[in-house]
């Protein structure tokens, strides 16, 4: 059986079976009497059966209308509770927004964006999940998370993707190095000739350097495969090698002794942006954050 009635149709109830009278209740709801017997018939209607035994002299609550009477507040309250929860998010005063990022925009864009928002709305729970490109992607296939701030994949069609910035990459080496001492760019071919210490292969960095090297029609294998940037600094710092990282990404490596040339030949760039699920709308939170991120991004 299908119910069909209204909060209004409730308080029409409880007003009658508090009073026992029509007209009484008639003057609380506003309405002519008329006007709260057919909301009264109504509910009947839909219960499919009375509410009330009705005289011309007194009103009084059947079996049916007793039981409605005794869950009729707690139903209102529950219908209440609905529209303020749903208020509530669309207004950004309750809901969650869960982000994946790659480790060095995790670390460059985040925390400002995280900060800011926070203090616009502190009702708004916030969680960030820091991980490689391609786990990104499955987190927002998954729908764990609302969105993904990672670098462009056309492997994933089924996704949407905005793109927000570009990256440049640039070359990190030794201060003693032979290519920490040249001074300007730096062509990306002339640093094959030494070893390199790359992001392992399943990361966006690994795939676009791949890539630049194959214009040269030179293949690229770096001597080391490293996950964690703090180490591939600390292996460039210890002169076992080279690294061609986004300048984003060199950003994050706080280490003495460093040195950064621009890549050329080609200029390698990584776009950056937000990967989403289509046709899936975000909730007001994430919607609220993603404007917020393009904000931050464009200043």
């Amino acid at each position: 059986m299908e119910i069909n009635f209204s909060a209004r149709d409730i308080r029409a109830f409880l007003a009658v079976a508090d009073t026992l009278s029509f007209s009484q209740a008639a003057q609380q709801m506003h309405l002519s009497q008329s006007a709260l017997s057919t909301l009264i018939g109504r509910l009947e209607d839909a219960f499919g059966t009375r509410l009330f035994d009705r005289t011309t002299r007194a009103v009084a609550l059947t079996a049916a209308g007793e039981v409605l009477a005794s869950h009729a507040d707690q139903l209102l309250s529950d219908i209440e509770r609905t529209v303020t929860a749903v208020r509530d998010v669309s207004a950004l005063r309750r809901g969650r927004v869960a982000l994946a990022a790659l480790p060095s925009l995790a670390a460059r864009i985040v925390p400002r964006l995280f900060r800011t928002f926070g203090a616009q709305y502190p009702d708004i729970t916030l969680s960030l999940a820091d991980t490689l490109s391609e786990p990104a992607f499955e987190l927002v296939r998954e729908g764990r998370v609302d969105f993904a701030i990672t670098a462009a994949n056309p492997t994933y069609r089924d996704l949407d993707y905005i793109p927000l910035t570009t990256d440049t990459f640039v070359l990190l080496a030794a201060r003693g190095h032979p290519l920490g001492q040249v001074a300007g760019d730096v062509r990306l071919v002339d640093t094959l000739a030494y070893p390199h210490i790359s992001m392992s292969r399943h990361t966006s960095v690994r795939q676009y350097v791949e890539a630049a090297a194959l214009q040269n029609g030179i293949g690229f294998h770096p001597a080391f495969e490293i996950d964690h940037l703090a180490t591939i600094g600390a292996m460039v710092v210890a002169e076992l090698g080279v690294a061609a990282l986004p300048t984003m990404a060199a950003d994050v490596i706080s280490a003495d002794g460093l040195v950064r040339r621009p890549l050329v030949d080609p200029v390698i760039r990584r776009s950056i942006g937000v990967v989403k699920r289509k046709e899936r709308s975000l909730s007001p939170a994430a919607e609220a954050m993603l404007a917020l991120l393009k904000r931050q991004i464009e200043t």
